[in-house]
């Protein structure tokens, strides 16, 4: 069984867990407008149960069949349990403090009862210049026993290093990595891996069936990826964020070309592929999934997590358009969306990630009920 903790009642606690100002600062204004009311859309206000709380700028879930891992930027990757979260992380990791980097994706292996191999992306800085890392973590007893490097030298930077990895339905690791800089062209260069989405057998090799010969790049020209899913075709999409606004939802085929940073959003140049959608004002997109549950009247649509927008959406993708319905707001930013083993949506919110005021006991993982 996954955790199950007290019932979050929404209404009447908008001072306590309300951060929709996207700033820097400590403190309100004076002058500052009241908080907005929470809101609840298709989801009762009943219907959010908190599982855990007092992240450190979380990035990514996971889930083993009865445990959870929540990565944290700064370095830890946390499990929570039934009795809540565990005293020793899964790892502790030395990451650089920068604002977009540090112990990011996080994913375990379609086989991970067998196998116990969670995979983790990350920043590290070596000689004064950043990095990013794929790492295979083997777990025994919320114990990490080995940690080996299946991918490095991904080029890194102080804020878009990507960082989302997942398995597809193929059974192969794919690893959204973020442009060095939005001035130079590496997104475009084939023999870099800034800028990409790349393709991985589990153990760090290249499959023979990537589009590129002896290239572990499946598509180029991205910014900075947020997040992917499949649905039950097995298309993949990908959520990606733009400078200060053009986020985009793709549709991803191998070996297509996206565009940046010739193109933002939309062109009629042939050689780039254009978004299903491009949002401005952006909506800094987090994870997104495809749910396939029975526990929310959604059926094989996707789910996306906003950070700037502060809201979880209902995706739906016609043929000729892309709308979204707001699901539920009033968290504050919401970085990761997943789906559990026992059929629920979780999210994890990023008050604490230095662009919101948190709450004394945030961050959270919450549990959205039927």
């Amino acid at each position: 069984m996954l955790p199950r903790y007290r019932k979050f009642q929404i209404v009447g606690i908008a001072g306590a867990l309300l951060f929709s100002a996207v700033v820097l600062t400590d403190t309100l204004p004076s002058n500052s407008p009241p908080l907005p009311e929470p809101i609840i859309q298709n989801v009762s206000t009943e219907s959010v149960e908190i599982v855990a709380t007092n992240f450190d700028k979380p990035w990514s879930i996971a889930f083993d069949d009865d445990r959870i891992f929540v990565s944290e930027k700064s370095g830890k990757i946390q499990i929570v349990t039934s009795s809540g979260v565990l005293d020793s992380p899964l790892i502790t990791l030395r990451t650089p403090e920068i604002f977009g980097g540090g112990l990011l994706g996080i994913t375990t292996h379609p086989d991970f009862t067998n196998n116990h191999f969670l995979y983790a992306y990350h920043t590290y800085e070596e000689n004064e210049k950043l990095w990013n890392k794929v790492i295979r973590i083997t777990e025994k007893d919320n114990k990490s026993t080995e940690i080996i490097t299946i991918l490095d030298k991904i080029p890194g930077s102080a804020f878009s290093n990507g960082g989302v990895i997942k398995f597809g339905p193929d059974g192969k690791l794919y690893v959204g990595t973020g442009s060095v800089s939005d001035f130079l062209n590496e997104s475009q260069n084939l023999n870099s891996l800034a800028g990409k989405i790349l393709r991985l057998n589990d153990d760090g090799t290249i499959p023979s069936d990537n589009p590129y010969e002896e290239s572990y790049v499946f598509t180029l020209g991205h910014r900075n990826p947020t997040g992917f899913a499949w649905n039950n075709l097995g298309t993949m999409f990908a959520t990606e964020s733009g400078p200060t606004k053009n986020d985009e939802i793709n549709l991803i085929t191998a070996g297509s070309n996206y565009g940046w940073p010739e193109v933002q959003c939309f062109s009629n140049n042939d050689n780039f592929v254009n978004p299903l959608e491009c949002f401005d004002p952006g909506l800094e997109p987090g994870g997104i999934i495809f749910y396939s549950g029975d526990k929310l009247d959604i059926n094989d649509e996707m789910i996306l997590a906003s950070q700037k927008a502060t809201n979880l959406f209902k995706v739906q993708i016609s043929e000729n358009d892309v709308n979204l319905e707001r699901i539920l707001s009033g968290l504050g930013r919401i970085r990761d969306v997943a789906q559990g083993p026992d059929g629920y949506v979780y999210i994890i919110t990023t008050n604490t990630d230095g662009k919101a005021f948190p709450a004394p006991d945030d961050d959270k993982l919450l549990r959205i009920l039927k």
